[in-house]
């Protein structure tokens, strides 16, 4: 393979070998500053990062506040605490080596006060900030103020463009970097727009030339272009190494780190890695943020499978064939639905099913009593970790509601990533991956359950492999 050459990346030089970061203390201050010690990029999560008392001892994140509101200001409190926690680890591993960014979510709830907090609190210690979940217009105004990089992520040209005509064109110096997240490819929240097809993935290279040809029109050309989703081995992708197509190119390894003896997580989920056959990720919608999402396709997630399959449409009053009566609720107010949805609905309560939740969308989902409780719990006990939650029907603004019905479709996606983070239970909870995950299984490299530090994974990657 061709040798990899160093990129100028947050003010030096690096390999162009980039940690993805991994929200709720799946990527933190150790395995990201393990990675930039090795010379490449290391990537924190700056999203409810964990953070430690005088003892080292970590913090459960616990709320204390009787509202929303209050609870929102104590998330805020907490991300803020344990970004500039994991920067200081992170700068202390390094060595003084490769470059330390932190990622953030454009939809987390607070990111902006978030990001002020940890950079001032962390001045030095973090190179630069990655950015997306949405359109982070404002993200380059706060990296500059902070004297550090900004690097968004994209899934088109065309997001860029908006970014760049909006917003990124006054702040040019400090645009370290555009990383292409593939919509298709990738872990976690994915970048899918209404006019593709989640089910026909397309190809990254056209897709990605698109967005050098729309840097190089607005004089970016010497911008590198992360690659990030689908990156296993370097040698698949050796003909964007050094394209002058492309230009200058670095790759984001996003699922590859979780396998490291740096990484938090727990040895269950590591072995489950070791398990998982092609087709076991699966792109789903059910995330409360309303974006399409790429995750383990377990217990947690078939039990949201199939609570919506247990869904059918409903009026409030007969309309044409929405004449059947269906009651619902301890008062047996009645719903109307179609004949043939009323027998549908009655065969999944004889199963026990018997509680009928309605959604936004004007149709009833039928859960077990036991799973209305927790759902009708995790509701009310958010404490706004997104800036718009479908699951509770939050949102950061002065009512403190998206208006909309609360979807008992979804799930509180802090409760679960924080559990899924600091326990061993990677089966009923949510487990992001990206697609490529299944290679674990296949990969000679982690034959008999090997295990690699950061430093032998990275090393590893640069042959190729």
């Amino acid at each position: 393979m061709k040798a990899l050459k160093p990129l100028l990346m947050s003010g030096r030089e690096v390999l162009p070998l980039v940690e993805g970061g991994k929200g709720i203390a799946v990527s933190n201050g150790e395995s990201s500053g393990a990675w930039a010690a090795a010379g490449g990029i290391g990537t924190f999560s700056g999203v409810n990062a964990d953070s430690y008392d005088a003892d080292g001892n970590l913090l459960p994140q616990v709320y204390h506040g009787k509202t929303r509101r209050e609870r929102h200001d104590e998330l805020i409190r907490y991300g803020i605490e344990g970004g500039i926690a994991q920067a200081r680890i992170a700068h202390e591993a390094s060595n003084g080596q490769g470059r330390i960014h932190m990622n953030v979510l454009w939809e987390m709830g607070g990111a902006e006060h978030i990001l002020h907090g940890v950079l001032e609190g962390s001045q030095g210690l973090i190179h630069g900030v990655t950015c997306g979940a949405g359109m982070p217009y404002r993200v380059a105004e706060i990296a500059v103020r902070h004297g550090v990089h900004y690097y968004p992520i994209v899934s088109s040209a065309r997001a860029f463009r908006a970014l760049w005509l909006r917003a990124y064109h006054k702040f040019r110096d400090n645009l370290g970097g555009v990383v292409y997240e593939d919509p298709w490819l990738a872990g976690g929240h994915n970048g899918l727009s209404n006019s593709e097809d989640p089910q026909k993935p397309e190809d990254p290279f056209p897709r990605v030339l698109a967005l050098r040809q729309m840097l190089n029109s607005f004089g970016l050309n010497d911008t590198p272009i992360v690659m990030a989703g689908g990156v296993w081995w370097l040698s698949d992708w050796e003909d964007w190494i050094d394209n002058p197509d492309l230009g200058p190119v670095a790759f984001q390894f996003g699922t590859r780190p979780l396998l490291t003896q740096e990484s938090p997580i727990s040895m269950a989920w590591k072995r489950r890695l070791l398990t998982l056959k092609e087709g076991d990720v699966f792109l789903n919608r059910f995330s409360p943020t309303g974006f399409y999402s790429s995750a383990v396709k377990n217990p947690f997630l078939m039990d949201l499978m199939a609570r919506s399959e247990r869904q059918v449409a409903y009026l409030p009053k007969p309309v044409g064939e929405h004449s059947a009566e269906l009651p619902l609720g301890p008062r047996g107010r009645p719903v109307y639905v179609t004949a043939t949805d009323k027998v549908r609905a009655e065969g999944w309560i004889a199963e026990g099913f018997t509680t009928g939740l309605k959604t936004p969308d004007s149709t009833v989902v039928f859960v077990t009593p036991a799973q209305a409780e927790t759902i009708h719990r995790d509701q009310v006990d958010c404490m706004g970790c997104l800036s718009a939650c479908n699951f509770s029907n939050w949102a950061q603004n002065e009512e403190g509601t998206t208006g909309k019905r609360a979807d008992p479709r979804s799930y509180c996606i802090q409760k679960t990533l924080q559990a899924v983070s600091h326990t061993d239970d990677c089966e009923h909870q949510l487990m992001f991956a990206g697609h490529n995950a299944f290679r674990f299984g296949s990969d000679p490299y982690y034959k008999d359950g090997f295990i690699p530090t950061v430093k032998q994974l990275v090393e590893r990657i640069a042959t190729g492999f």
